[in-house]
């Protein structure tokens, strides 16, 4: 820890002193929107919404087979690391219900939010950005967001007309899983209608481990980590109107995915969505208003969990309809602002086939909400306010009905005190409501090979979260640090007590009993990023450490904390050639939750990138190679339930092509 606070702040301080040579290059460094930003600011040029964009080729080149994958190395982001098909984002120590997952603004509304091993329905390969917000700005989404967001925005509601057809075909071949993946998007438009349609596929084998499957177990199975392969289907279809006064279209997608759970049991997942979307825009409807917009998703989900011999032991399924009004205010008095609506139900269940106790009963949600943000600009102060009121109610077929009011807020402020460089803070207060698995589970759950226990009578959870900043967001050279320490009441987690039972929660020797409890907790950490010439011509550079500790007031720390760790990278891009070295080192993890028995070990993690395009045939073609693990080292995530029996792909080469037109 010691270590990771040194480097922290030797990176400020060499990031103050290198800026002298980076003032006039600002030009060079394209700003990428952040369309879940309530003013659609840049990333680096918010206080709200402290952001990351991953978009064009590093997007392309950090492409993994989940999200959490893909997203892994940013700063304050780690995995869940359940195996290759499941793997979904924590940001700052925070994981499920508390970081919400959006497609294009609207909820994922899958079931990814209760456990690990269930996947994100949310797919990165056809997605122009994804949108990383951490702080304030994810409770305009959400109460329970307290941890932040992650939006994937593939843009199947066009919101521009194209001159002619523009779009990407990629293509690409992983070594460590045999694995196949092809995806593509298109986009045109006929008059004033435009068009778009999107594919992916991806085929992949169990994963090579560099070591024994189970950690310290020279007599365990090696080679290839059994039940780790995948198999998706995912294409998405959509339309829209577009006008001088706005647009309004419509989409459609499904998604079909089976991937394999790398517990002893050997479970497997058959994962389904369809949801169908509408997305509008209204400039100037009204004196005094920017815009209007109104959004409509309905979700229907389902997924099976599988034994061995592919016979369902739980069927998970989650129908959702959320619709989102937001009305944008002109400047008032210097401040600008958003205010707006949101409403969702959802039928969420988990049901034994086979005449077991049902995991959790059919149960019925409602929320209404109403939210409203701020922003104005006083001298040198940038200063934002943000509020959200929510109505949640769950109604379970047996068992207790609830209601819960809820209240959140943010203020923030930031300063800067010389041109391209500023200081911040905010606070924020958020409540969330109990999950319906944490209220009203009972039953087995055959992934986890856990029996879970919800508590009806919970209380809803509140954070209190402050956060300090400092920035620099002009030049070759770019740089931020932020601290956090972030106060739960009732924070609700997941208790493994040592008893065993059978599907029935008899005794027995089958499953681990996790019970839901609450108890106060503490979330504190600190990052620190450098840049240099991220976008440009020429050598770039990147270094970063971040670090969080979750604790339960006199109880010991928080189940699966992330490692702390420190990353450097190099690249170098010139004309048609790009190319790109990274080294990510994590400490040990020691800091273990009372019924958590093995740490976990240090490890080192080697990538690289390498790329050539030119033009064929009047098309950009890139032929690209990327090396993951490089060092072939064993790496079991302290995020991760399965990191004593799975660790992470060995050495990887993915080779690929990618043309655009």
């Amino acid at each position: 820890m010691i270590f990771t606070r040194t480097l922290i702040a030797a990176a400020v301080l060499s990031a103050v002193s290198s800026a002298a040579f980076a003032q006039s290059s600002d030009a060079a460094i394209p700003k990428v929107l952040v369309t879940a930003s309530p003013f659609k600011t840049a990333e680096g040029d918010q206080i709200l919404t402290p952001a990351k964009v991953l978009a064009g080729d590093e997007l392309r080149d950090k492409m993994g087979s989940s999200l959490g994958d893909t997203l892994s190395q940013e700063l304050g982001v780690s995995a869940s690391a359940f195996g290759a098909g499941a793997s979904r984002p924590i940001i700052r120590g925070l994981e499920g219900a508390r970081v919400k997952m959006l497609e294009n603004g609207m909820a994922v509304s899958d079931v990814s939010g209760l456990s690990n091993d269930h996947a994100v329905a949310a797919e990165g390969a056809v997605a122009r950005q994804v949108e990383i917000l951490r702080g304030p700005a994810a409770l305009l989404y959400g109460s329970g967001a307290i941890g932040g967001l992650v939006n994937v925005v593939n843009e199947r509601i066009p919101t521009a007309l194209e001159k002619k057809p523009t779009g990407q075909v990629e293509a690409r071949y992983s070594s460590v899983d045999s694995g196949k993946n092809l995806s593509g998007t298109v986009d045109g438009a006929v008059g004033q209608f435009a068009l778009h349609v999107d594919g992916n596929l991806r085929n992949a084998d169990d994963y090579k481990i560099p070591e024994n499957r189970v950690v310290n177990d020279p007599d365990s199975a090696s080679g290839r980590l059994p039940h780790s392969g995948t198999r998706e289907r995912n294409a998405g279809l959509g339309g829209s109107y577009i006008a001088d006064w706005g647009f309004v279209g419509a989409s459609v997608s499904h998604l079909d995915n089976v991937y394999g759970i790398p517990s002893d049991e050997g479970s497997k997942i058959d994962q389904k969505q369809t949801r169908y979307d509408i997305d509008s825009l209204v400039r100037k409807p009204f004196d005094g208003f920017e815009s209007f917009k109104f959004k409509a998703g309905y979700t229907s989900y389902e997924h099976a969990e599988l034994d061995e011999e592919n016979a369902p032991v739980v069927i998970f399924n989650n129908r959702s309809l959320e619709t989102r009004a937001e009305l944008a205010h002109n400047p008032i008095a210097g401040m600008r602002g958003t205010f707006g609506v949101q409403t969702e139900n959802t039928h969420f269940s988990a049901l034994s086939p086979e005449g077991a106790a049902d995991t959790v009963p059919v149960t019925h949600s409602t929320s209404r909400a109403a939210f409203l943000v701020e922003e104005a600009k006083v001298g040198d102060f940038l200063l934002s306010g943000g509020a959200r009121v929510e109505s949640v109610k769950r109604k379970p077929v047996t068992g207790l009905d609830r209601s819960f009011n809820l209240a959140s807020g943010s203020v923030g402020t930031l300063w800067t005190f010389m041109p391209g460089y500023g200081a911040g803070a905010t606070f924020s207060y958020a409540e969330r409501a109990p999950a319906t698995e944490e209220l009203y589970s009972g039953g087995p759950h055959d992934a986890t090979v856990t029996f879970d226990v919800g508590n009806p009578d919970f209380k809803k959870e509140a954070s209190r979260n402050i956060e300090l900043s400092v920035q620099k967001t002009t030049g070759l050279v770019r740089w931020k640090a932020n601290v956090y320490r972030n106060k739960v009441r009732d924070f609700i987690y997941g208790h493994i007590t040592g008893n065993l039972l059978d599907e029935e929660g008899n005794p027995g020797d089958e499953l681990r009993e996790r019970i839901f409890e609450q108890a106060n907790a503490t979330i504190k950490g600190a990052e620190a990023e450098i840049t240099y010439n991220a976008q440009g011509a020429g050598w770039s550079g990147r270094l970063f450490a971040d670090t969080s500790k979750g604790t339960l007031d006199n109880a010991g720390s928080l189940p699966l904390q992330p490692a702390t760790r420190v990353g450097a990278s190099v690249g170098y891009r010139e004309g048609a050639w790009r190319g790109g070295l990274s080294l990510v080192h994590a400490n040990g993890q020691d800091r273990l939750a009372s019924f958590e028995t093995t740490p976990t070990s240090s490890y080192n993690q080697l990538n690289a990138n390498f790329s050539y395009t030119r033009k064929l045939g009047g098309q950009d073609v890139t032929w690209f190679v990327l090396a993951k693990n490089l060092l072939n080292n064993d790496i079991r995530m302290s995020t991760s339930v399965l990191k004593d029996i799975a660790p992470l792909p060995g050495r990887n080469i993915v080779l690929g092509v990618r043309t655009k037109f």
